[in-house]
């Protein structure tokens, strides 16, 4: 070893020493101290490194503000929590990767007011006596549904999962081949059904499903349910023909059994007027279907959730199995999901004060409107980046009406200095990250999905860019 590595070697920062100095006092109150040292002693080993490969003098080595400042990104790294907040510019309104459907103010409030104090999750204020935690919610749901009963599990797999379990374990459940559908995670209700103790009587072909199909397969001593599935992320569209879930109700009367129906959307209100041409809750509560499921993190605009609703007789049953204690739902979800079926009982109140509904709905022209308040406040002082208002497609995602296009506007940006991969990157990598997309060599902001309290954060990301 050369003397200039001793030297180098010897001159490194000591931890204690960097730890006292003043531009840490802050972090050092606000943070764990472990973490605070953990950086700067990171720092040290990353410079001691250099010196021993003998890359020549690091300038964070001689500059100690540049260690310092080093030091400070690491720690602001280190306590950048990891689920974050990020602006949804990409137009797919119920996008599974960034958390569905974002809560209503009212059901945020609600959330805070029952999660940082204790509560009445399973205590009956009346008697003075344990109570239900799906009390809460059931008779709500209830109202806002039809149902002669209901309940809540923590997601839709989870309530397919109870449902089967509670009614069919050990026996058959006839479901249409073009039904099997996988959805996010490698979910497939062929996996779910055999985890659920139920055989699959698959029936049909992946296009066309006769009643007939139904008929030959219904086994006296073995088919304990007739069951359907909503295909609500993708279509099967030309030579096709399936069972409606009348059709099913008819069939289960004369053979007297059960017909579930797993919908998974959660439409509460009629959308066909804005494009939306999605099975609604009541629709399938009007076919006579004795439980449906479905999500609430999708079109009804809630946290994640499964509900549960039906025949009185199949709920209390599937509150007393086993597995509904695996699945409850917590304290924090429940107070969120109370809120939204709250707001439920104004429908059109609903579409302007929950914002999966208020994105559904807006108009284009209000788009419009917005995408101008945005490009006014993107007014870049120089050319280097480039603004346009252009029209485009929107989509409902989480697996919804796969084939809705709706009609948008947004911003589009390009520059010829950054390439759009730059731009896209820089917006994704700031505090707040905004998370666009690349298309015609531009990054486009879909406005449906950028809320006014956005537009600022936006504003400044971008200001960066041009700086």
């Amino acid at each position: 070893m050369n003397m200039d590595k001793k030297e180098r070697l010897r001159s490194l920062y000591k931890v204690d020493e960097v730890l006292q100095d003043e531009c840490l006092v802050f972090f050092k109150e606000k943070l764990p101290y472990s973490l605070v040292a953990d950086s700067v002693r990171k720092e040290i080993d990353l410079l001691r490194d250099a010196v021993i490969r003998e890359e020549g003098c690091p300038p964070a080595l001689t500059d100690r503000q540049i260690f310092l400042d080093r030091v400070i990104h690491r720690i602001q790294m280190a306590s950048t929590p990891s689920l974050r907040r990020v602006i949804n510019a990409t137009g797919t309104i119920l996008h599974t990767n960034l958390g569905r459907s974002p809560l209503s103010q009212k059901a945020i409030e609600h959330v805070i007011d029952v999660s940082c104090s204790y509560s009445t999750l399973e205590y009956d204020l009346k008697t003075g006596r344990r109570g239900s935690r799906h009390d809460h919610v059931s008779g709500l749901i209830c109202q806002a549904t039809g149902a002669e009963a209901a309940m809540v599990v923590n997601n839709n797999a989870a309530a397919t999962m109870l449902v089967l379990s509670s009614m069919a374990e050990g026996q058959e459940v006839i479901v249409s081949r073009g039904e099997l559908v996988e959805i996010g995670g490698s979910f497939r209700i062929p996996d779910i059904m055999s985890l659920s103790g139920v055989t699959l009587r698959e029936v049909g072909t992946t296009n066309k499903t006769h009643l007939s199909d139904y008929i030959r397969a219904i086994d006296s001593e073995c088919t304990a349910a007739l069951m359907k599935v909503h295909t609500s992320n993708y279509r099967i569209i030309g030579f096709t023909e399936d069972v409606p879930l009348s059709g099913l109700r008819r069939l289960g009367d004369q053979y007297a059994l059960p017909v579930i129906y797993d919908m998974g959307n959660g439409l509460l209100t009629d959308l066909k007027g804005y494009g939306i041409f999605e099975p609604a809750v009541s629709d399938a509560m009007n076919a006579g279907a004795d439980v449906v499921l479905f999500s609430g993190d999708k079109l009804l605009g809630g946290p994640q959730a499964g509900i549960i609703i039906g025949k009185k007789k199949y709920i209390e049953k599937m509150k007393r199995h086993p597995l509904a204690r695996v699945v409850r739902i917590d304290k924090m979800t429940l107070s969120a999901l109370e809120a939204v079926f709250f707001q439920y009982q104004d429908i059109e109140r609903a579409k302007q004060e929950i914002p999966a509904l208020q994105m559904l709905t807006c108009p284009k022209e209000k788009l419009y409107e917005r995408a101008v308040r945005l490009r006014t406040r993107l007014t870049p002082d120089d050319s280097s980046l480039h603004m346009d208002i252009e029209a485009c497609e929107d989509f409902v995602g989480g697996g919804s009406a796969p084939d809705v296009r709706l009609d948008g506007w947004a911003v589009t940006l390009h520059s010829p200095i950054l390439t759009t991969k730059q731009i896209e990157y820089n917006l994704r990598k700031s505090q707040i990250p905004v998370i666009s997309h690349i298309s015609q060599d531009k990054v486009w902001l879909h406005m449906r999905t950028i809320s006014d309290k956005d537009m600022e954060d936006i504003a400044e990301n971008v200001s960066k860019l041009k700086g």
